[in-house]
């Protein structure tokens, strides 16, 4: 294969991707600083944490009820033209709430709509614009892609929530919304310039609800991409949920302030960025993929437990750093399987069903929640990697396909 084909940003070459991959780093940017602005304003509004993990829980649900409908037309429609769509809905809604800031009309409940709306429109747009790489980029450059759209995506959280509150301090409530509001404008600008392929849509010959069920009973037959599925649940409710109890880690275990909060809040984006550059260099040469997510899942249960023992803020640093990066790799993995199996014909259906997994995070919140009030945080760190290592055995032992599978 050819050097230029191994690099690490060598599916940037193609145009329609780069205007894709510039498009993913603006939108997710917004969506970061749209997180940190909403949650700073529900706080000071109503000084409630339970009014503020609802509104953080609230911008995964939709992803439960509409991501599989997003998946049906994204098979069945224009993917550029429901991106589009999709892009002027939440450009509308950023638009409107700078609107109410600014005329001194702001509720609590605006917050909530505000939130809630943007869940819809990303539990759209995201299968979708995960669905469009393949049609922007040649099959051996596909898993570099990828690769790179995670990374845009980890570059910007660990940028965004800084850079939101900065926000907030240079130009008010207001005007953090209507700079949400400009780069989602930029995002529809590059979506514009891209020239999509045109493809057979052989969904649009049966009904939504037909199309609908073939996306499922595929998902529930093919061998590999239920393991895939399966398998992606567990990190979701299992081991991402660590996430909710640094506050506690940072007061109680490790007694630093808040600035230390924040190390530890971009120790695990700092850890997937290097993992995602890592990946794209190497994506050629992956040849067993199936085992790099088994081994990324493994890595994950063995380090959360090493950083519940940490009882230093350097050392619990590296820890999180490792994590975020196995983390990453376990999920970026996963959706460079997917994309070399699933035909395309149904490829925004089973990425929607695939995104299913980010609706139960909000319960595995809860439940880390839960088991550190009774047993403790770190204790409860250490079970949930715990269970992170026994279900990756499972893995193992019961989905041979995940183990198999080739590049």
């Amino acid at each position: 294969m050819a050097a230029a084909s191994r690099s690490t940003f060598s599916s940037l070459r193609n145009l329609d991707f780069r205007y894709l991959w510039a498009g993913t780093c603006f939108l997710s940017g917004g969506l970061w600083i749209q997180q940190v602005t909403v949650g700073w304003a529900t706080y000071e509004m109503t000084r409630s944490s339970i009014l503020l993990g609802a509104i953080n829980g609230l911008r995964f649900v939709p992803f439960l009820i509409f991501s599989p409908l997003a998946g049906v037309a994204a098979d069945r429609t224009d993917r550029r033209r429901l991106m589009i769509t999709t892009q002027w809905f939440v450009l509308a809604t950023a638009l409107g709430m700078g609107l109410v800031v600014s005329l001194e009309l702001l509720e609590v409940w605006h917050l909530f709509a505000f939130t809630l709306v943007t869940g819809v429109v990303c539990s759209f747009s995201e299968p979708v614009r995960q669905a469009l790489i393949p049609d922007v980029v040649p099959r051996e450059e596909l898993m570099n892609a990828v690769a790179l759209n995670s990374a845009a995506f980890n570059f910007t959280k660990i940028i965004g929530p800084s850079v939101g509150g900065v926000l907030i301090v240079l130009f008010g409530l207001a005007g953090n919304f209507y700079i949400q509001s400009a780069t989602y404008l930029f995002v529809m600008w590059m979506i514009y310039r891209m020239k999509v392929p045109e493809r057979v849509r052989e969904a649009a010959a049966s009904s939504v609800l037909s199309n609908l069920r073939e996306g499922i009973r595929y998902v529930w037959s093919d061998p590999l991409t239920f393991a895939v599925m399966a398998t992606a649940m567990v990190p979701r409710l299992f081991a991402m949920p660590y996430q909710a109890l640094l506050p506690i880690f940072q007061k109680d275990v490790l007694q630093v302030g808040p600035d230390g909060l924040g190390l530890m809040m971009a120790a695990p984006g700092l850890g997937a960025m290097l993992a995602m550059l890592s990946i794209a260099h190497f994506a050629s040469r992956v040849n067993r993929p199936g085992l790099l997510m088994i081994a990324g899942l493994v890595m994950q249960g063995a380090f959360l437990i090493l950083f519940a023992f940490m009882r230093t803020l350097p050392m619990a640093l590296l820890m999180l750093m490792v994590v975020g990066s196995f983390q990453v790799m376990f999920m970026s993995v996963s959706n460079m399987v997917l994309h070399m199996t699933v035909p395309d014909r149904l490829r925004g259906r089973v990425m929607s069903i695939y995104m299913l997994d980010r609706g139960i995070t909000p319960a595995g919140a809860l439940l880390a929640g839960i088991s550190a009030h009774f047993i403790g945080a770190p204790y409860t760190v250490v079970a949930m990697g715990a269970i992170v290592l026994v279900l990756a055995a499972v893995v193992v032992a019961f989905l041979p396909s995940l183990r198999k599978v080739r590049a």
